[in-house]
């Protein structure tokens, strides 16, 4: 069965391109690296789990599924069901031996994915389910939208206590921020991956299909599971709908809901361990009804001020919710007022504090072929010259954070990574939509950025990492975002600016943007069309007219979702 999720008729570009080498038009070449560095899985490990016996491993029982149901079919099969976490964690995590864990639960990734998703050999096959799973992402569509979350946590909690608590399952580590959350997610759920642990991770929003938001083990959940899990909770989700419009609250939102559903999800997966990216804020984000063992915080600016504050040290102080009793707080670099706001939570909350440039850092970075070579001095080990995939000096802060989010994890900030393990779960992590290359002749990148913090990140990895003499860019801005900001930081290395519209709701007009961008960029360089798909064939047209000209598609991460799907659709890569 195809893992490909609900809502969208897309497909994947989430791969990296097909040849050891391919150049992009004008820029440095991309290559997958695998067949240089060095390969952890030696064996092919047929056990489908962690232990002797397959399926043994960390979980707890939930009401999201009859637990019981399922422990007597494992026996029927043959297989230990075992609700006992000490297998992986032993009597206490924090003394978790993650050298020794590493050497005897080491499973091929692909292998056990197969086992459960589908063999790869079938992915080509139809998925039955998918209709299922369309249906779930437009009953979610029928809530109130995730450009007006409620600031509460009490009908979250009131759902998944219904549910039997399925967020407690398993240890979780949560991210916010307002650039890099999940970049800087992906990057932390590939670490704990590669070490044999059982992932879920939960980020957003989709670029193309509801399914993204909810990763397990590395993959989409598959339609089927999604739909399955949905019919589980959605009974409970209705009594909490009327129990709200009873005392004249609105009922679960979109994000609420779906939030109860990626918990549930991992539950039944199960899992070892969650990674969790906050939604928006943190404080009263619904995913805050979990309590993370650690609190990671990527760079924090204004972003949402008619949400969060009109300050960053207001902002902070609303993200900082996140910081629960005794936990493990790691941040990125931060101006000195949220630094102070962030360490405030740790005091009041009587939890370790670390932050880059102190406790950790990234040492170095070169751009590489395909990405960019870096050394991190983590929390516990230095790690040197590890080749990531990914481009910009950003994404290799994103990654020192990480790794001092899973040395925190896994021991206590006291034992350092396994080499092997980092070099293979920086080797294979992907972050679509960041800098993410769609289509060849000409070269034509999507990158989400969607703040004035995004986009110079964004300006400054394309002047660092790509030498096109042309670059032009199909722009759309959600109306709730700094538009004026987003262009200044784009303008100085964009040639030419076709603004267009997505499909979003929440899209500026595409006549008031096109104003903006000719304020700052002057008219003779910007066009005008307001379908995005004649707007990236445009962009393509003219960034032909140079030998190394690149097309750009940014500003909106709904336009970046539909272009990636469009040049699936049309083939823009050979």
């Amino acid at each position: 069965m195809s893992d490909k999720g609900a809502n969208s008729n897309g497909t994947n570009d989430d791969e990296a391109p097909d040849e050891s080498e391919q150049a992009l038009d004008g820029g440095r070449p991309v290559r997958n690296p695998d067949d240089e560095l060095h390969t952890l899985y030696d064996e092919v490990i047929a056990s489908d789990g962690y232990g002797d016996d397959p399926g043994d491993g960390v979980h707890r029982d939930t009401s999201t599924a009859d637990r019981s149901d399922r422990a007597s079919k494992a026996e029927e099969a043959g297989n230990d069901y075992d609700d006992d976490d000490d297998d992986i964690f032993g009597e206490d995590p924090s003394e978790f031996d993650m050298a020794d864990a590493y050497d005897t639960q080491l499973v091929d990734r692909q292998n056990r994915a197969d086992g459960e998703n589908g063999d790869s050999d079938y992915d080509d096959l139809p998925d039955e389910f998918v209709e299922a799973g369309d249906e779930v992402f437009r009953q979610l569509q029928l809530r109130l939208g995730e450009a007006a979350p409620q600031p509460r946590l009490s009908a979250t909690r009131r759902a998944v206590e219904m549910l039997g608590d399925p967020h407690r399952a398993y240890p979780i580590i949560h991210i916010t921020g307002t650039n890099g959350k999940t970049s800087t997610s992906r990057l932390t759920e590939s670490i704990l991956r590669a070490y044999g642990l059982r992932t879920g991770l939960f980020t957003s929003p989709h670029l193309e299909r509801l399914n993204e938001r909810i990763m397990i083990d590395g993959r989409p959940i598959s339609n089927e599971a999604l739909a399955e899990n949905w019919a589980d909770i959605q009974p409970y989700l209705e009594l909490v709908d009327a129990e709200l419009e009873g005392t004249g609250e609105p009922r679960l939102t979109f994000f609420e809901a779906l939030s109860v559903l990626a918990f549930a999800s991992f539950a039944e997966a199960p899992i070892d361990v969650a990674v969790i990216e906050v939604g928006m804020g943190g404080e009263w984000d619904s995913t805050n009804v979990a309590d993370g063992q650690v609190a990671v915080f990527t760079p924090i600016s204004l972003d949402h001020t008619a949400r969060l504050g009109n300050t960053v040290a207001e902002i902070a102080r609303t993200k900082s919710g996140i910081v629960k009793p005794a936990a493990q707080v790691i941040t990125s670099r931060q101006v000195p007022e949220v630094l102070a706001e962030l360490q405030r939570a740790a005091e009041l909350t009587e939890s370790t504090f670390a932050a880059e440039g102190s406790a950790f850092s990234l040492l170095s970075t070169s751009v590489a072929v395909g990405g960019q070579v870096i050394s991190i001095k983590g929390l516990a080990g230095t790690y040197r010259d590890v080749f990531l995939p990914l481009y910009g000096d950003h994404q290799a802060q994103n990654a020192a954070v990480a790794v001092a989010a899973v040395e925190s994890f896994l021991g206590g900030g006291s034992t350092a990574i396994v080499e092997d393990v980092l070099i293979e779960a920086f080797a294979t992590v992907t972050a679509p939509g960041r800098l993410q290359l769609i289509g060849t002749e000409p070269t034509v990148l999507v990158d989400a950025a969607h703040n004035p913090g995004g986009a110079l990140a964004l300006a400054a990895a394309l002047k660092e990492y790509f030498s096109f003499d042309k670059i032009v860019a199909v722009i759309s801005v959600l109306a709730d975002k700094d538009a004026d900001g987003i262009i200044r930081a784009l303008e100085p290395v964009v040639s030419e600016f076709i603004v267009t519209q997505s499909s979003s709701e929440r899209a500026i007009n595409a006549d008031e943007l096109a104003s903006i961008v000719v304020g700052i960029a002057g008219a003779d360089r910007v066009v005008f069309e307001l379908d995005p798909r004649e707007a990236a064939n445009l962009a393509r047209d003219s960034a032909s007219e140079s030998d190394t000209g690149a097309v750009l598609v940014t500003g909106s991460i709904t336009l970046v979702g539909e272009i990636i799907t469009l040049a699936g659709d049309e083939g823009w890569k050979p």
